[in-house]
């Protein structure tokens, strides 16, 4: 199944950065949890992207994505508001967007997950979007989603900060993704050069 394209792009931004990474982790709370539901739980959750570096130390050397590729952004405040007051969001429970961050038997289950195929327990747990609609920080720093994370940094990628690293560096050497390809078409046509003098 191909990758979403957001997904290609944090995958071509974290390579970039020097991860390696691989997609599409698959999770899903223990049968020994005390809350385990059959109906519930048998479903695996995946985690979009992870990337390891290991010429890094702390959080930063494992990175935890969560790609959402909502074309009309993404807003922490709201989002947030809605997990605490149980709202339906595109047609489910908001909280089952963020499985990780609001039960605690899909954290434990993230947490496992991560130490299995990392051997760490610090992570950095990336919330990746298209472009935000309020403040990432309410986000980064709620506190249930700090204890479900135990500690590790919650941050918000967006793909405007992908593209403006990216873009800059992408040479004629070929990119590692499709994605990255297309960037690459992008930048060979000066479509931005040209776009930026049509707007000077």
């Amino acid at each position: 199944m191909k990758e979403d394209i957001l997904e290609q792009l944090v995958d071509e931004y974290l390579q970039h950065k020097g991860y390696f990474t691989i997609h599409n982790v698959k999770f899903k709370p223990s049968k020994d949890h005390p809350d385990y539901s059959y109906k519930q739980d048998s479903v695996h959750s995946d985690i979009d992207v992870v990337g390891f570096n290991p010429t890094l130390s702390g959080p930063e050397k494992v990175l935890a994505v969560s790609c959402k590729s909502w074309q009309n952004g993404f807003d922490p405040i709201n989002k947030i508001h809605q997990i605490e007051n149980q709202k339906i969001s595109s047609g489910r429970e908001a909280w089952r967007g963020f499985r990780e961050l609001t039960k605690d038997k899909w954290s434990a289950a993230f947490h496992d997950k991560i130490y299995e195929i990392t051997n760490s327990k610090e992570f950095m747990y990336i919330t990746a979007v298209t472009f935000l609609k309020s403040d990432s920080t309410e986000w980064e720093n709620y506190k249930p989603f700090q204890a479900s994370m135990r500690g590790n940094p919650i941050k918000v990628l967006t793909l405007n900060t992908m593209l403006d690293e990216i873009y800059p560096s992408i040479d004629q050497t070929l990119a590692a993704s499709s994605v990255g390809r297309f960037v690459q078409l992008i930048k060979a046509s000066k479509w931005i050069e040209k776009k930026g003098q049509h707007n000077g």
